[in-house]
């Protein structure tokens, strides 16, 4: 891990503190002693449960590009992906390319084709966030008493995330745009990236057209559809679920549907690639909306603090350690910083490999 990183992360854990520190820390660790530790133990389970229904999304897509790869060699790819995630300040982006080069280098396949079902697959996961999104800005500008301007941040973040998921989908769907897109990120190699050009661009078409037939496929493919659209809605509803009870292990008298409009808007807020994993941002906005819904500011804090100790730092933890079974060179590449970055560097590796 990098210097960058390590720095970003400390910074991360300051403003946690920080925000603790206002809540009352003493108060905090007062809330901590009276958790129900058996609701909290249902809770990692649930967590646990939600990595294996994104390994079980990611091989349904990886099947259908003729890849056939067993739920117990995809699973520790996930954790890994998820944890670079949360420690690259990519917009959750950074860990992509990194399981794509874990799935083309330890089954000998074309890294064109499983980046190309990692996209999709990040694609699917987003579909069901938009719609949750839309729905809970429209029900939480009603229930809260927004700022303005936040509320309008929201909404462009909503728009903006809409807009590159249409954009991906209608390249799939439209050849003649899909022809477009990528000459116009031709152009921007040629203007910006001067070394090795031609080499380059031929990748970046190889990752578009494979991109592209994939994504075709699991459009033209209606029970794909099926299985893999409702088991999206049914991730978020665990990832949910998870914060519910953890909310209620602490005694907090709370709606369901509140812990999920507050969950989705901090999800939100994590994509923003400012600090890794959205750590420090997403914790402060969790406590600050779920006081704002009636909970105490003190319960708040010591959920939100088990919370993110479960859905962030579990999987943190869990995918660096398993990380070095994969090779070093990935710690090299992920200090790069920019999921773009870090899939051309994977993917030259593996070129070099081959």
């Amino acid at each position: 891990m990098d210097r960058k990183t390590i720095l970003l992360l400390g910074i991360s854990v300051i403003i946690l503190l920080i925000m603790l520190w206002f809540v009352g820390i003493e108060q905090v660790i007062e809330a901590l002693k009276l958790a129900n530790l058996s609701i909290i133990a249902l809770a990692i389970v649930t967590q646990i449960v939600t990595y294996f229904l994104y390994t079980l999304r990611w091989q349904i897509l990886n099947k259908l590009a003729n890849m056939d790869v067993s739920i117990t060699k995809l699973l520790p790819m996930v954790l890994v992906g998820l944890a670079v995630n949360n420690i690259t300040p990519s917009g959750r982006g950074g860990g992509e390319p990194v399981r794509a080069y874990i799935l083309a280098k330890e089954n000998d396949y074309q890294m064109e084709e499983t980046f190309a079902t990692v996209v999709a697959d990040r694609a699917l996961d987003t579909f069901p966030f938009v719609v949750l999104a839309t729905i809970t800005i429209a029900a939480m500008a009603l229930y809260f008493d927004f700022d303005t301007w936040l509320l309008v941040v929201m909404i462009l973040a909503v728009i903006g995330i809409v807009v590159v998921l249409g954009v991906l989908i209608y390249m799939c769907i439209n050849p003649g745009f899909g022809k477009r897109v990528d000459g116009w990120i031709i152009g921007l190699v040629r203007r910006f990236y001067k070394k090795n050009s031609e080499e380059l661009e031929e990748k970046i078409h190889g990752i578009i057209f494979g991109f592209q037939d994939t994504m075709k496929l699991l459009i033209s493919n209606k029970k794909v559809l099926y299985y893999t659209i409702p088991l999206s809605f049914l991730i978020w509803v665990f990832e949910i679920i998870r914060v519910y009870l953890v909310f209620l292990a602490f005694g907090a008298n709370v709606n369901l549907i509140v812990i999920g409009e507050v969950f989705i808007v901090a999800s939100l807020v994590g994509m923003i690639p400012l600090l890794p994993g959205g750590l420090g941002a997403v914790d402060g906005m969790m406590i600050i909306f779920y006081s704002a819904a009636g909970i105490s500011s003190s319960v708040s804090a010591a959920a939100t603090v088990i919370e993110r100790l479960i859905s962030f730092w579990m999987v943190t933890i869990l995918g660096l350690v398993i990380l070095p079974k994969y090779g070093s060179s990935i710690w090299d590449k992920i200090s790069l910083g920019s999921s773009e970055e870090i899939e051309e560097s994977l993917s030259e590796e593996l070129k070099d490999d081959g």
